[in-house]
């Protein structure tokens, strides 16, 4: 191994998932991963950057095809122990039995560490068998991973029965749902395989926190930037007397409401970006709430506050909140408030809350020939947007890069009111601090109160970091 950089061969039987955990280690989605067995021909590297400079490279190897003869040459090999790979490349490089066989072994004459892949969730066999011993007779630091396809069936007990006699290290590591954490804990196990390796992987390891680290401020600066670009924009267009002043304000209410669903779907990408899921379209799964649009009635009802965190909300902004003026269809406040203080302040916010989904497009002021929507005036709608990039970004952080297709879970009961948000579960302070944010990022004051902006943008990351520590 070189002792800059470490190398991984991952080896195993045809179609125990060994292109699906290189996809998750690396992070790397344009990895060929397949149902159909044998789709990996010849070896492929696969080498994770961090800041542009290498970190640490894997192998994607051919599955084994002939494990049973091949152990019967390796058996009868009675030289210098160190060279019994080279030595079996040598012999059988032109022979198209044994081309699989030779391919994968490359990289482990080369100095790679042996990361050897089963499906635990099928029964050992003599293939396997033969596989392990092989791999112990190559004198190789080596660990061996259970990847469990299959839920309903496990048989982990009886590889680790088997694993104890041929691996320095064994760990379970499922690719279909591995997150950025498992990588680590996956790093940390290689450590254990040869102690010389320990320092190099080190400082590896301190690579990938230090990236994890500046992924989750960076998304925490996405979030925070597109809520406020959100509820500080506003939109105008001119009228005249011919102009039909209803359509005027339908086709104005719209416009808003798609350059606010333009913001959302930028913060999106540069979240799915800072991830690396760049090749395979990343689609939401049926069951997620995000399926809603964002200004639906469903997502006003399955998001946010509820009318008591409402009513509270709107009683800590006091002075800038009161009765609304009018309300935009499908989920979207829009009403100027006029200043008339905390108790009425925080009635208005209920009553925007309970009014969104049912009543005309407004919140728009006339102006001489022009009209204007915007900026938002309804907290729940800070709420909304929180929630739903919280959402996306666990979505996000969850979805291993060696997983091709969806989960299959049960859809929501489409007829439930109950809130599916992360908002309503946080605590008075933190709702305290969301109110003074959206005080202080809605308001036409040229000196915005800083303290409130950066209390929210350290609430937002520290938002982040719990959901990376929960499964989904």
């Amino acid at each position: 191994m070189s002792t800059d950089i470490p190398e991984f061969a991952v080896l195993g039987h045809p179609n125990e998932g060994k292109s699906a955990v290189v996809s998750t280690l690396t992070e790397d989605d344009q990895v060929r991963v397949s149902p159909v067995p044998g789709e990996t021909t010849v070896c492929r590297t696969y080498t994770v950057t961090i800041d542009g400079r290498d970190i640490i490279r894997f192998v994607d190897t051919p599955g084994f095809q002939v494990p049973r003869q091949t152990l019967a040459w390796f058996n009868t090999y009675h030289k210098d122990p160190h060279r019994i790979l080279d030595e079996f490349i040598a012999a059988h490089e032109s022979d198209p039995f044994y081309a699989d066989e030779v391919e994968l072994f490359c990289p482990v004459a080369r100095g790679a560490g042996i990361i050897y892949v089963v499906n635990g969730s099928r029964p050992v066999r003599g293939d396997d068998l033969a596989e392990m011993e092989i791999l112990r007779l190559t004198g190789r630091p080596r660990m061996a991973v259970i990847n469990s396809k299959h839920a309903d069936k496990d048989y982990t007990r009886d590889w680790r029965r088997e694993f104890g006699k041929h691996f320095n290290s064994i760990r379970i590591f499922n690719a279909n749902a591995a997150n950025f954490h498992d990588r680590i804990s996956m790093l940390e196990s290689l450590k254990s395989i040869d102690q010389e390796w320990e320092p190099v992987l080190a400082r590896v390891i301190q690579a990938f926190q230090a990236e994890w680290e500046k992924r989750q401020r960076l998304a925490s600066a996405y979030i925070t930037h597109a809520i406020e670009k959100s509820i500080r924009l506003t939109v105008s267009r001119g009228i005249d007397g011919g102009d039909d002043p209803v359509l005027a304000r339908e086709t104005l209410a719209e416009t808003y409401r798609e350059q606010i669903r333009d913001i959302e779907k930028s913060m999106f990408q540069q979240i799915r970006s800072l991830f690396k899921h760049r090749v395979y379209e990343v689609s939401l799964p049926e069951y997620s709430v995000l399926q809603h649009d964002l200004f639906s009635r469903k997502t006003w009802e399955l998001l946010g506050l509820t009318k008591t965190q409402l009513a509270a909300a709107g009683a800590l902004l006091g002075g800038t909140m009161g009765a609304v003026v009018d309300t935009a269809a499908h989920g979207l406040s829009l009403g100027m408030f006029t200043a008339i203080g905390g108790i009425l302040g925080a009635g208005s916010a209920v009553l925007g809350g309970r009014r969104i989904a049912d009543k005309s497009p407004a919140g728009i002021r006339l102006g001489g020939d022009r009209i204007q929507m915007g900026p938002h005036e309804n907290p729940q709608f800070l709420y909304i947007l929180l929630d739903r990039a919280l959402i996306y970004y666990a979505h996000i952080i969850h979805r291993p890069h060696g997983r091709r297709e969806q989960k299959n879970i049960t859809d929501v009961n489409d007829d439930t009111v109950k809130k599916q948000g992360i908002t309503t579960r946080l605590t008075p302070a933190r709702r305290k601090v969301c109110a003074r944010y959206f005080k202080a990022v809605k308001g036409r004051r040229l000196v915005r109160d800083k303290n409130a902006v950066l209390a929210f943008a350290v609430l937002v990351q520290s938002l982040l970091e719990e959901l990376s520590q929960t499964s989904e």
